[in-house]
C-alpha cells in the first residue's frame, strides 16, 4: 500500500468509529435492519465464496441494467450491491449477492474474482485498490459524468486519478463522457452507448392506430385508474388502460362501468372485443403494453401517482409517445436519464395535464447503446 492508502484507510477507520453510534440507531429502522449491519458490521456478509465475474451496483436501475449481460453467461455471478431495493432485484439474477461492505471493511472481505464490473458512478477507492492488490481485472462500465456534477468530479480531479490509476479498461456512454473521464485520468476507455438501452422493447402483435388520439394508461396500480379516469374527458380522444396485475381486472372493470355512467361515453374489454373502437377500453390481458405502445401517442405511467417506485420510461419513449408520469418514479430514476421530454406531475396536476396533452412534446431515448463489448471483455478475462 502507498502512503496515500494507508492515509485513506486512517481517516475511514476514524469515520467509521464516529458514525458507530450512528449506524445502531438507524439499524433500528425496517429500512436500514439488514443493509447497515451487512455493510458496517459484516453480519451475514461473508465475502464471495468462489472466483467469479463480480458485478458491483448501486441500487434497483443499475441493477436491472445489468440483466442483459448476466442472461449473456453461462455461468452464475457475483453481484455487490448498496441499497435494499438493489440486493431484491439482484437476488432475481444470482444467488451469489451481497452488500458491498463500508471500505474500511474491504481488504479483509475481498477475493480475488475473475472480473470486477462496477456500474456508473460508483467509484470507490478502495473497491477497485484491493481488487487490483487481488489480482482482479477492474472494468468501469456505462460511466458518465452529467453536466450537473462535472464540476464536482473537476474539484476532486487529484482524487479521482487515484482511483483510476486502479480501474484497467472503462466503458463510457458518449464522446463527451471520454473527454471528461480522461480529464480524471481514466485510460484504456471505449464508448459503447447507454447499455441501458441494450434491450430495448419487442413487439409480438401489429395493432391498426385509431384515426383519434390514443392516451395510454399503462402498468396501473389501485387508486390510479380512479384519478386517471378522473381527468380524462372524452373529447381527449381514446383512453387504453393496462393495469399492472390481472388479479385487479374485474375490479377495475367495476371502476370503469360506474365512472361512465351517464357520461355518453362508450366502453369494453379487450378480451371480449379485440379492437379499440370504444372510448375506453380495459386491456385485461396479460403481454400487449408493448404492442399498445407502439399505437399510443401519449402514455401515463402507473407506479408513480402511489408510491410504487414508477414504471419504465423507456419502453414508451421507444416509441416516441408524449410520457406522463407521477413524482413518485424513485425506482425508475436511472431509465427516466434515457428519455428526453417527459413531465412529471402532482396528482392534483394530471386533470390539467389531460386537457393539454396534445401540445406536450413526444419523448425519445438519448441514445442507444451494446454490451457486445462488455461481454468480449468478460470472457476475455476467462
Amino acid at each position: 500500500m502507498s502512503l496515500f492508502s494507508l492515509f485513506y484507510f486512517l481517516v475511514s477507520l476514524l469515520l467509521y468509529i464516529l458514525a458507530i453510534p450512528f449506524i445502531l440507531f438507524k439499524s433500528k429502522s425496517t429500512k436500514y435492519k439488514d443493509a447497515l449491519p451487512a455493510r458496517f458490521f459484516l453480519k451475514d456478509n461473508k465475502p464471495f465464496k468462489e472466483s467469479k465475474v463480480w458485478f458491483h451496483v448501486c441500487s434497483f436501475g443499475e441493477t436491472k441494467a445489468i440483466k442483459p449481460i448476466v442472461d449473456s453467461l453461462t455461468d452464475d455471478v457475483n453481484i455487490s450491491v448498496i441499497t435494499n431495493t438493489g440486493f431484491e432485484e439482484a437476488k432475481k439474477l444470482s444467488k451469489n449477492v451481497r452488500y458491498l461492505p463500508f471500505e474500511l471493511l474491504l481488504p479483509f472481505w475481498i477475493k480475488k474474482q475473475k472480473i470486477l464490473l462496477v456500474m456508473e458512478a460508483e467509484l470507490w477507492y478502495m473497491l477497485f485498490l484491493i481488487a487490483k492488490i487481488k489480482k482482479t481485472k477492474t472494468v468501469l462500465i456505462n460511466a458518465r459524468i452529467s453536466d450537473r456534477s462535472y464540476n464536482s468530479y473537476k474539484k476532486f480531479s487529484w482524487f479521482y486519478k487515484k482511483i483510476f490509476k486502479n480501474i484497467d479498461k472503462v466503458f463510457a456512454q458518449s464522446e463527451i463522457d471520454k473527454n471528461r473521464l480522461e480529464e480524471l485520468g481514466a485510460k484504456n476507455i471505449e464508448i459503447i452507448g447507454n447499455i441501458k438501452l441494450a434491450t430495448l422493447p419487442k413487439r409480438a402483435n401489429k395493432f391498426i392506430k385509431p384515426n383519434e388520439f390514443v392516451i395510454t394508461a399503462g402498468s396501473t396500480h389501485e387508486n390510479e385508474e380512479e384519478l386517471i379516469l378522473n381527468s380524462y374527458e372524452k373529447n381527449l380522444g381514446k383512453l387504453i388502460i393496462v393495469p399492472r396485475h390481472p388479479e385487479r381486472f374485474e375490479k377495475v372493470n367495476q371502476l370503469i362501468l360506474e365512472f361512465i355512467k351517464n357520461k355518453g361515453i362508450t366502453y369494453h374489454k379487450f378480451s371480449l372485443k379485440n379492437d379499440f373502437s370504444s372510448d375506453i377500453i380495459l386491456v385485461d390481458v396479460m403481454g400487449e403494453l408493448n404492442n399498445i405502445y407502439e399505437i399510443s401517442d401519449a402514455v401515463i405511467l402507473g407506479g408513480a401517482f402511489e408510491k410504487i417506485g414508477g414504471h419504465n420510461p423507456v419502453e414508451p419513449a421507444f416509441f416516441n409517445c408524449r410520457v406522463i408520469s407521477g413524482k413518485n418514479y424513485f425506482n425508475q430514476k436511472a431509465l427516466f436519464e434515457c428519455v428526453e421530454n417527459y413531465k412529471i406531475v402532482e396528482n392534483s396536476e394530471l386533470k390539467d395535464i389531460m386537457r393539454d396533452i396534445k401540445n406536450i412534446k413526444p419523448a425519445f431515448l438519448k441514445g442507444m447503446g451494446t454490451i457486445e463489448p462488455i461481454l468480449r471483455e468478460i470472457n476475455g478475462s476467462r
